[in-house]
């Protein structure tokens, strides 16, 4: 017996190339593969989905025996949206069945399941509170009335104006005052409170994950809210300790044309003991730097991994996942303004990190040739204040009196955001 498995099939043989097909004899309804769209929002790849039955005596997991009568649904959510299956899945299931192959190498039988098809819609949680206001009778007529004078004849239009004419009453504007506080009550129930737009405007800000309730400027962002553990783990330091000197470590940067990345580098490396925690921040900006400007006008990721062939792929892989956005009905990844946003606010925060939270922002604007005050307003998203170095900061940070004169974004607490302003009339 094992001499004739060992023995190797020779081409032309007659079971070579042969596939075996089955259909799955388990029924549609019960727990199997489902097929899903997306016809407007995709969720991220590892948004979990769970099936869930309905029946006449309630809802819940599909683990158990699912009847022919039952109502199957898919559901999943973010922090932000929930998924879950739309009354359109039933009107494009009818009259076409999909099936999902299972291959089997071992007996070369290929096994067909019926998949249900669910076409997924999405609710916004923030959205959910808010309630549509009824429309009244006197609306329609306003309505109605704007049509007319629109699109209406000359007769129509001037019995439009008799109409608003004759109905002015005298007596009516007695209770006005009631009637508006009604309805101001009835139209401003289902706004969010102060509280909730605050938490709504603070989620959508175009910076790193942080903790309002930090203690400390080294709590407000984890430093694995900005760079993952997973890419954290794959950043190697042992090329720069081993080199000799600071030239020979800067050739060793994916991006070198940055000052800020190099003189903070000589800064490290001039200790008794490098700091290895600072020389892996260095060398993940320096990767954002290249990454940045490798995707600036075109994003081709074959080429980016080239360009960046010093950088673990893992690293650029996430880089790409988080600083790019694809559009809906293509494949092919680019950058918008709230991605080159987003990655540089990412960067400042390490910048403040390495900084002991107070960075210096003219040397990082001439380094990525842009105002300073475009990069202060950045720092600012982050909660900085920019503002001039106390003695108290002079000494913490071990710089010469003459810095006292250089505003710096300095990362202080409690964390304060700024306001939105208000446009004058």
């Amino acid at each position: 017996m094992a001499s004739t498995s060992s023995k190797k099939r020779k081409r032309g043989s007659d079971d070579v190339g042969k596939v075996t097909f089955e259909v799955s004899e388990t029924l549609t309804s019960q727990a199997g593969p489902v097929l899903v769209n997306f016809p407007s929002i995709k969720p991220p790849q590892n948004t979990p989905f769970v099936r869930y039955k309905i029946n006449n005596k309630g809802s819940g997991n599909d683990d158990t025996a699912v009847h022919a009568d039952d109502k199957i649904i898919v559901a999943g959510e973010t922090n932000s949206v929930e998924f879950f299956s739309s009354d359109e899945t039933q009107r494009a299931s009818a009259g076409c069945r999909y099936l999902v192959g299972v291959h089997n190498k071992q007996t070369g039988v290929t096994t067909l399941r019926p998949a249900p098809l669910h076409i997924l819609t999405q609710q916004v949680k923030a959205l959910k509170r808010l309630e549509p206001a009824a429309v009244s009778s006197m609306q329609r007529l306003e309505a109605r009335a704007a049509l007319g004078e629109t699109f209406g004849t000359k007769k129509a239009k001037a019995a439009i104006k008799a109409r608003e004419r004759n109905k002015v009453d005298a007596a009516a504007m007695e209770g006005v005052a009631g009637h508006l506080q009604d309805r101001i009550e009835q139209n401003t129930m289902a706004l969010p409170t102060q509280e909730e737009a605050k938490a709504t405007a603070d989620s959508a800000r175009l910076i790193p994950p942080y903790n309002p309730d930090a203690f400390d400027a080294e709590g407000v962002y984890p430093l694995h809210n900005v760079i993952p553990e997973v890419e954290w783990r794959a950043l190697s330091t042992s090329a720069l300790i081993a080199a000799n000197d600071d030239q020979n470590r800067v050739a060793l940067l994916p991006y070198q044309r940055s000052s800020w990345v190099n003189q903070h580098l000589r800064v490290v490396f001039s200790a008794s003991t490098p700091k290895k925690s600072d020389i892996k921040i260095l060398l993940y900006i320096a990767a954002m730097l290249a990454f940045r400007a490798s995707t600036f006008k075109r994003i081709d990721k074959q080429a980016v991994h080239e360009k960046l062939h010093g950088v673990p792929s893992v690293i650029i892989d996430g880089l790409l996942s988080r600083f790019t956005e694809t559009a809906r009905g293509s494949t092919d990844a680019q950058t918008t303004t709230q991605t080159q946003t987003t990655i540089l606010t990412y960067m400042f925060a390490l910048c403040l990190r390495v900084d002991d939270f107070s960075t210096d922002t003219t040397l990082i604007a001439a380094d990525l040739s842009q105002p300073v005050t475009k990069i202060n307003t950045l720092f600012r998203s982050l909660g900085c204040k920019i503002e001039k170095a106390t003695q108290t900061d002079l000494k913490r940070l071990g710089l010469p009196n003459s810095a006292s004169e250089t505003k710096r974004a300095v990362l202080r607490m409690p964390l304060t955001f700024p306001q939105a302003r208000l446009k004058r009339r």
